[in-house]
């Protein structure tokens, strides 16, 4: 099994080192990916101690009340940020990609949704 691309259905999402994302730290444009690097929790939905969202190096901390790195939220025991919408390139790849034609074929209400976020935030096809 890889953890090159999986799904997390609490966030409704796309996870795993295979998938671009920007961090979920509100403002923050940094690239990274949604693999275990970058989880708060540092396990696949953030485990016992995190959110399960994705930061960078700079919004992920170690705090005496957890054994793992968390993001600020959940270090100070508050609800999670909002999630960061998908990266340009993931939008792109699994709407061209011929890998997702599958995925496209059996999700199509999905599939619309995911074509209408493109043309609102202009990401070409």
């Amino acid at each position: 099994m890889s953890w090159a691309v999986g799904y997390d259905g609490e966030w409704e999402r796309d996870i795993g080192y295979g998938v671009p994302a920007y961090c979920d730290h509100p403002g923050c444009m940094k690239e990274i990916d949604r693999g275990l690097a970058y989880v708060c929790g540092e396990e696949p939905y953030g485990g016992a101690d995190g959110c399960g969202l994705y930061f960078c190096s700079e919004h992920l901390y170690f705090s005496d009340k957890h054994e793992h790195q968390v993001c600020f939220q959940c270090m100070n025991g508050e609800e999670p940020f909002d999630p960061t919408p998908e990266h340009p390139l993931w939008v792109k790849h699994k709407l061209t990609d011929p890998s997702w034609l599958p995925w496209r074929e059996t999700h199509p209400d999905e599939t619309k949704e995911l074509i209408d976020e493109a043309q609102k935030r202009g990401i070409k096809l």
